[in-house]
């Protein structure tokens, strides 16, 4: 017998899979339910709305992402590692920290995506600088880029090469 924990188990692991393939809008409640070999409604009954499997699938990144952000690093370096270790840890939901939840809406400044969105700006800030220039500003924005697909599009490969290969392609930056 599938009691309603192991359900709701089931269903945040084919979201956190189907999230980090297709993107946050590209997965329907309907795909995740097919997935768990359940019904639309079942799902919905779980999690509804669709916004609340992508913020549970968060909340411990989001604990980690605040020490983070909360550290003074020495240098951009130290920061940088950091980060690509944060990105390698939560790779099966980094995609919703710097993209699907990230982009813009006309929500409520007090959303849990402008929650996303100031992480991903906190992030830049800190890579980028005050007052970057446009070289430091693409390259920063090359950074974010490299660690989000890097880490989302390498589930499959074991963390500590996919992370040794990611701080290597990240200096210099």
């Amino acid at each position: 017998m599938t009691t309603p924990d192991d359900t709701r188990s089931r269903i945040l692991a084919a979201a956190r899979q189907l999230f980090a393939e297709r993107g946050y809008a590209g997965t329907s409640l309907a795909d995740i339910a097919a997935a768990v070999g359940l019904t639309k409604t079942a799902v919905a009954y779980h999690f509804h709305p669709k916004d609340r499997l992508a913020y549970e699938l968060l909340a411990p990144a989001a604990d980690d992402m605040l020490a983070l952000l909360g550290t003074d690093f020495p240098d951009r370096e130290a920061f940088v590692e950091a980060l690509v270790t944060f990105a390698v840890r939560y790779r099966s939901v980094i995609r919703l920290f710097m993209e699907d939840l990230a982009a813009e809406d006309p929500g409520s400044p007090d959303s849990e995506r402008a929650t996303v969105r100031s992480f991903r700006d906190e992030i830049f800030a800190r890579l980028a600088g005050d007052d970057p220039d446009p070289t430091t500003r693409l390259k920063s924005w090359a950074l974010l880029g490299a660690l989000q697909w890097g880490a989302v599009r390498t589930t499959d490969l074991p963390e500590d090469e996919v992370r040794d290969v990611l701080l290597e392609a990240c200096r210099g930056f």
